[in-house]
């Protein structure tokens, strides 16, 4: 587990980070927890509701719907942030492929980091319209 120092080193290495300031930064931090998850556990269930968001710190994740593997997710990508910002089920299930790393970001903490930081909001739509992009090029190609 990280110390504080080295804490704000990992988040301002997350795109969704990158530009925030320290103090945004330490926000982001205070609102977090760090946890190891073993590889094989699932992080998130495709269809349940999500009271929480990932950041992936370190390791390697499957993303897969209806079964089939869509993706796969490394360290400084989120994890469940959709489900977290309309409420609605999730889209996906996610697997732990190794030993993951990670900050768990609870739903009211998410919510008031979209006000306290400025930008955040911005960076996550972003962040999700390059998703989409991505699944329609793999879609309609």
């Amino acid at each position: 587990m990280a110390n504080r120092s080295e804490r704000l080193e990992q988040l301002s290495a997350v795109p969704l980070f990158r530009s925030s300031s320290k103090r945004e930064l330490e926000k982001i931090a205070r609102a977090a927890d760090e946890v190891i998850v073993e590889a094989g556990r699932v992080l998130v269930t495709q269809g349940e509701i999500g009271r929480e968001c990932y950041v992936i710190v370190s390791g390697e994740a499957s993303v897969s719907r209806d079964g089939k593997e869509i993706a796969k997710l490394g360290a400084g990508e989120p994890i469940g942030e959709l489900a977290v910002l309309d409420g609605g089920p999730r889209t996906a299930t996610v697997t732990a492929l190794t030993e993951l790393d990670l900050l768990v970001i609870g739903q009211r903490e998410f919510s008031a980091l979209l006000t306290e930081v400025p930008g955040l909001a911005h960076k996550i739509m972003v962040n999700l319209a390059a998703r989409v992009r991505d699944l329609d090029e793999r879609v309609y190609g």
